[in-house]
């Protein structure tokens, strides 16, 4: 086996392991939104949602992206074998993420009645808020635990954890819904983030990290490094956050509190769904990129690989939701929600464009230059806000679809650009090859939907769907040899 096909095989295997988990998560997750779209409707997926992005730019503001910087320390560590270095680091999160927590939740607690009224417009929420403060705690503490999972490379762990927990959350919220409806949301987020954070705490403790003293020392310098590094991520997290907070609000000022639930659905597909395919395409591929970061051939070489693995496996998904996006969305929830339709096409075919990007940007993390993530994060954005705002007010729900299909391509564009000239990254031509072939069985599919009517749209539809499927894995067979290494198996 070549070094080469080593890679691409480690890449799937990894993806495999985390991605095969995810598809349990994501059946889930669709079952547990079916059930909240019936019992709740659009208006109660809307005030999930406000309450939700108030908590998570809350967060953002206060958890200094540690979830994201300390990967890196602990990864770095874990590479040279360490355990001395390992565990001082560790020992370091986890008192920083206390101390992150705390703050978070302080400062929503204090704040909770401006929230409300902020978010909703009354003061109706203030309560609401008081007990979310809870979650802000629970929740950092979580993302430490799953931070050490990450950075040790533990994935069968993150994957149980990850599992269970949306388990968990499946058979704790639906009840609550049902029996209290609206008023059932605060407690059922609470009780979901105990869930985690128990799951989180038991799969970190499998993990054998030495126990040390930890000095204010210590604290200072080690955690100076992951809070500074993290300030910036943290940032950079807080501009996409803020964004989808204020277009939240926008929507629903102009709009119904309906409306937010239609974006909240919609943006559910869009970015939690393929989102999910996003995180286990890249759950390994972080720390690993981070190990040879400062390696320019290496580095170049392993981005190459990731981009066309992400692209080979989640084209023919992406060609799956246009061509079948409306019985797609009336399982997801019901026929209540068919509007969201036009927002998700145009979105989808833009996901082409974040794919291709997605596999590029991890390089700035993992070379610790978060002053151009940050930038890069910033005007992207902000193109994003803005499209969104006008997208929505000319346009209704399909504008947002737009709007997402631009700023999508934009942010390609400028992540591609930043890359090429500041690491001088140079795409493979395989890998061009590949992505061409993909966007234009989008683009196709996309047409079809358009302008076809049904059943005629589903039948050439179809069609697009196998060859995109059967031309990913022609592909992917040509990069790992499975087939090849069964047959051989069998020969001997």
């Amino acid at each position: 086996m070549s070094k080469e096909e080593s890679s691409y095989r480690q890449i799937f295997k990894s993806t495999s392991l985390f991605g095969g988990v995810q598809v349990f998560t994501i059946l889930i997750s669709i079952i547990r939104s079916k059930f909240i779209a019936v019992l709740l409707g659009p208006s109660g997926i809307g005030i999930i949602g406000l309450l939700n992005s108030t908590t998570l730019f809350i967060a953002a503001l206060t958890n200094f992206g540690l979830e994201r910087s300390a990967v890196k320390n602990i990864a770095s560590a874990n590479s040279l074998g360490n355990t001395t270095r390992i565990a001082l680091v560790v020992g370091v999160l986890r008192r920083l993420v206390w101390i992150t927590g705390i703050l978070g939740a302080l400062i929503t607690l204090v704040f909770s009645s401006y929230l409300s009224e902020l978010t909703f417009g009354n003061k109706d929420y203030t309560l609401a808020f008081v007990w979310l403060s809870i979650t802000l705690l629970l929740n950092q503490i979580s993302a430490g635990q799953g931070v050490v999972l990450r950075g040790m490379h533990q994935l069968k762990y993150m994957a149980k954890s990850s599992l269970f927990g949306s388990i968990s959350g499946l058979i704790i919220s639906v009840p609550i819904y049902y029996i209290w409806g609206l008023k059932g949301i605060v407690p059922a987020i609470l009780i979901s983030s105990i869930c985690t954070l128990i799951l989180t705490f038991y799969y970190s403790r499998k993990v054998n990290v030495d126990a040390v003293e930890i000095s204010k020392d210590d604290l200072f310098s080690e955690g100076k490094d992951m809070l500074l590094m993290g300030f910036i991520l943290s940032l950079s997290s807080l501009i996409v956050l803020g964004e989808s907070y204020l277009v939240r609000i926008y929507i629903r000022l102009i709009g119904s509190v309906d409306d937010v639930g239609f974006y909240n659905a919609g943006f559910a597909i869009v970015n939690t769904y393929f989102g999910v395919i996003f995180v286990a395409l890249t759950t390994d591929y972080y720390p690993k990129l981070a190990a040879i970061a400062n390696d320019a051939k290496k580095a170049i070489l392993l981005m190459n690989q990731q981009s066309e693995m992400t692209v080979l496996i989640i084209s023919p998904i992406l060609v799956i939701f246009l061509v079948f996006i409306n019985p797609i969305v009336i399982i997801l929830y019901s026929q209540e929600f068919l509007p969201i339709n036009q927002m998700i096409l145009w979105a989808a075919l833009g996901t082409y464009f974040k794919a291709a990007s997605w596999a590029l940007g991890v390089i700035f993390i993992s070379k610790g230059d978060v002053k151009t993530l940050f930038w890069s994060e910033l005007f992207a954005t902000t193109v994003m806000l803005v499209l969104n705002l006008i997208g929505y007010k000319y346009l209704g729900l399909e504008g947002l679809g737009i709007s997402f299909f631009i700023a999508f391509i934009y942010a390609y564009i400028q992540t591609y650009l930043i890359v090429k000239i500041k690491y001088s990254f140079s795409y493979s031509i395989q890998f061009y090859k590949i992505y061409f072939v993909h966007l234009t069985f989008g683009i196709v599919g996309f047409l079809i939907v358009k302008f076809t009517e049904k059943p005629m749209s589903y039948y050439l539809g179809l069609i697009v769907i196998l060859i995109s499927s059967w031309y990913s894995i022609i592909q992917l067979e040509k990069r790992l040899g499975i087939i090849s290494t069964i047959k051989n198996k069998f020969k001997k």
